[in-house]
């Protein structure tokens, strides 16, 4: 299984990016978005489950940032609007099977790809 994040970049505030996530192998119950700011932890941003029918997302990024999944395709999308600084991070797609209590626990999927970096400046 591989998972290859695209997308990042260099943005000002309240612009617009979307990142892409392509998988190869086989396909899991759950993909998400987690993140990492420099001189913080990994934390979770949304996650996708489109058998059990259920989206999450940290609240932080609610009404502003949208999940997507392309089963067809094995893609997994970011759409992510009005940025903000505090939205500068190295943003990692993930895949795995957690039960739902679960989704947003980054130990809980098995597989991440590598990173792609989103700078916001203000």
């Amino acid at each position: 299984v591989q998972l290859q994040a695209f997308g990042g970049g260099l943005v000002q505030a309240g612009d617009s990016l979307r990142l892409t996530c392509a998988a190869s192998g086989r396909t899991f119950r759950s993909y998400g978005w987690f993140r990492q700011a420099p001189g913080k932890e990994r934390e979770f941003v949304a996650a996708i489950c489109r058998s059990c029918g259920r989206i999450d997302y940290t609240d932080s990024v609610k009404g502003r940032f949208t999940i997507s999944r392309d089963n067809a395709k094995n893609i997994l999308s970011l759409e992510m609007n009005s940025l903000k600084p505090e939205d500068t991070a190295v943003y990692y797609c993930a895949a795995g099977n957690p039960i739902s209590s679960r989704v947003t626990a980054s130990e809980a999927y098995y597989y991440w790809g590598q990173g792609t970096v989103v700078t916001v400046s203000s």
